[in-house]
This record gives structure tokens, C-alpha cells and sequence, in this order.
């Protein structure tokens, strides 16, 4: 068994990057699968956002009373 990749010879380096394959196929199928199944779609709804009463910003903590 080989426990380091430096030493590791041919077949090792192949296991691992057919096992890196394998995952990345699996983590990207996971992905388009999730956004597939989205209930949204792609559809776009418009969101108003209506302003309110105005407020006066400043640095002092006296109350100002007009």
C-alpha cells in the first residue's frame, strides 16, 4: 500500500482521479437535478417598494420638537 503520493505508483494516481471523476460528475448531476426541481421556474415577479415618511439623520442626541 502506498502512503504517499510521491511514491504512489501508476495505478494509484489513476484510482484517484477516476474516483475525483466520479464525484465531480456526481456533485454537478446533484446541482442540474436541484435546479430542475426548482417550483419558481424562470419566471420574474416585480417586487414594489413604496417610500415612506421622511427622516432627518444627525449627530447630535438632542431631541428636536417643531
Amino acid at each position: 500500500m502506498n502512503h504517499s503520493i510521491y511514491s504512489a505508483d501508476r495505478m494509484t494516481h489513476l484510482k484517484v482521479v477516476v474516483v475525483a471523476l466520479i464525484a465531480g460528475i456526481f456533485v454537478a448531476g446533484l446541482g442540474v437535478s436541484a435546479r430542475m426541481n426548482s417550483d419558481e421556474g424562470y419566471t420574474q415577479t416585480a417586487k414594489v417598494i413604496k417610500a415612506g415618511k421622511p427622516v432627518a439623520v444627525g449627530t447630535t442626541n438632542v431631541s428636536l420638537v417643531r
